[in-house]
């Protein structure tokens, strides 16, 4: 037996870490980055969850304004808080808190320092965006650079630029690979940034002659070519062209991109994290109580917690807000070790790759490390499944003034319901497709960006403005946004001039 009654210290921790290690390594498989566990405060806890979760962050007026609401939430009991934070690094860093019972943190361990843990490390875009071995020195030097710009430069002027940066961090990411990001040398390449100049467009390019039989490029082609136009990272964009801003403003607006870069393999992959996380809690735990670790009353103290984090309301009940992304990424994830060991022939027909193959931990480590949300969904949901959790296609057409089911449980419903639940977790859709274009380099050096709209959904306008109004304010001059449709018709223009008060001295 591990351990007996609620209480704990940190030799009882260790003896759960070491038998959930035995577990997750020897029986299930998993590879992990190296674990650092770290024992807080409800208090601390908060303070984590106003900085995103990052151990080390820059200082920034909402992170306070976010602690203030989720303290006050929390002493009302209007709220409770998560059993942990972990942190996509190396060493992994888990956050349990101190008014757990021993129980909860035997979970917590399983679920974040090994289920997470393997994820972070094993997942094909956290390997691909993230860098966990730098990041924490990253961040460090983050935090050191801001505050000398605030010493050097005054609060107001770095909080304001930090506040633009923020607005645009959506659109502050590249969505296709270019290079393996190199966090460890940022620091050091900072330096070597602050002695280069800038590349300015040069109105002597038109002169140079072109070949014999080449066409010449208009003078539109040439600018768009020179500051290669479009480009759908705003704050790259920015960065790196904005003609007013000073080089420490555009290491500002590099540092939020590169925070906003790690953060977006876990917007992509929720319900595949905390899916994997919840599995793999699941089978430690209840591989304890089989051979006798933990006692009865300690698994039914993990399980009252357990079938609450994975509870999904029915579409009826007024509870319901949506799936859950913890209910259908464990759901999921025990629908792939059903079919791997024990298939039927509907599995056989739509899963014929694993289906059947006896090696359920095979099946769902290649599935953790090849897939994201969207198209996990798109391969692994099936139609069991389906019929499990009562799906069902409701469309809703703005056109008709009643719903109509559109996909129930037949072949084309299970393909139909599939697609359009996967197409809810592509951020390509949900997300607004906004470029920049053009700049008015001729004239008055106004920036030109297009929104294409998908489905007539415009951007709403108040918000659209103020966001707008962040990108004037770092571009140096007015802006410009077309909402243009799939056929290039503009629906709507937004124009907003620059203000100066992101301009140093």
């Amino acid at each position: 037996m591990l351990y007996t009654g609620a209480d704990w210290d940190y030799d009882t921790i260790k003896r759960c870490h070491d038998a959930i290690q035995e577990i997750a390594l020897g029986e299930l498989g998993l590879d992990v980055y190296p674990n650092q566990i770290e024992v807080i405060t409800s208090e601390q806890m908060l303070d984590a969850y106003a900085s995103i979760g990052m151990p080390l962050l820059y200082r920034h007026w909402s992170f306070g304004k976010h602690f203030a609401r989720d303290e006050a939430m929390y002493r009302r009991g209007m709220r409770g808080l998560a059993y942990e934070i972990v942190i996509n690094s190396s060493p992994c860093i888990s956050y349990i808190m101190e008014e757990n019972s021993i129980t909860m943190q035997a979970l917590v361990i399983a679920h974040a320092a090994f289920g997470h843990n393997h994820f972070f490390k094993n997942n094909y875009l956290f390997q691909q965006w993230t860098d966990a071995e730098g990041i924490l020195g990253y961040l460090d030097f983050a935090k050191a650079y801001i505050a000398r710009c605030e010493e050097r430069y005054g609060q107001q002027l770095v909080e304001r630029t930090l506040d633009a940066a923020h607005a645009l961090m959506n659109q502050g990411i590249h969505r296709y690979p270019r290079r393996r990001l190199d966090l460890q040398s940022e620091a050091r390449r900072e330096q070597e940034r602050q002695e280069m100049q800038r590349q300015l467009y040069n109105d002597l390019w038109r002169t140079v002659p072109t070949k014999k039989g080449q066409k010449a490029p208009s003078d539109e082609e040439r600018r768009r070519a020179l500051l290669d136009l479009p480009e759908e990272n705003i704050l790259y964009f920015l960065e790196k062209k904005a003609p007013r801003l000073a080089n420490w403003q555009r290491e500002v607006l590099r540092i939020v991109r590169h925070v906003a870069q790690y953060f977006s393999p876990q917007r992509q992959t929720k319900v595949m994290n905390e899916g994997c996380a919840t599995y793999t809690h699941y089978r430690i735990m209840t591989r304890l109580h089989e051979t006798g670790r933990i006692s009865d009353g300690a698994y039914m103290e993990f399980l009252h917690s357990h079938t609450a984090v994975v509870f999904q309301p029915a579409f009826d009940d007024p509870r319901y807000s949506g799936i859950n992304p913890y209910a259908l990424g464990f759901a999921m994830m025990q629908d792939i070790e059903r079919i791997a060991t024990n298939p039927t022939e509907e599995d056989r027909a739509w899963f014929p790759g694993y289906a059947g193959s006896g090696d359920a931990m095979a099946a769902l480590r290649d599935a953790w490390a090849n897939y994201r949300d969207e198209s996990f969904i798109l391969q692994y949901l099936s139609p069991h499944l389906m019929r499990k959790m009562r799906m069902f296609h409701l469309h809703d057409n703005s056109d008709e003034n009643v719903y109509r089911v559109a996909a129930i449980h037949d072949e084309r419903g299970y393909r139909r319901v599939r697609q359009q639940l996967a197409a809810q977790y592509d951020f390509s859709s949900l997300d607004p497709d906004i470029q920049i274009t053009d700049v008015d380099l001729a004239g008055d050096r106004r920036l030109i960006l297009e929104h294409k709209v998908q489905n007539g959904v415009l951007l709403a306008e108040e918000d659209a403005k103020s966001v707008l109004q962040h990108v004037a304010n770092l571009w140096g001059y007015d802006v410009l946004l077309f909402e243009n449709d799939d056929a290039g018709n503009t629906l709507r223009k937004l124009t907003v001039p620059a203000r100066t008060i992101l301009l140093a001295e």
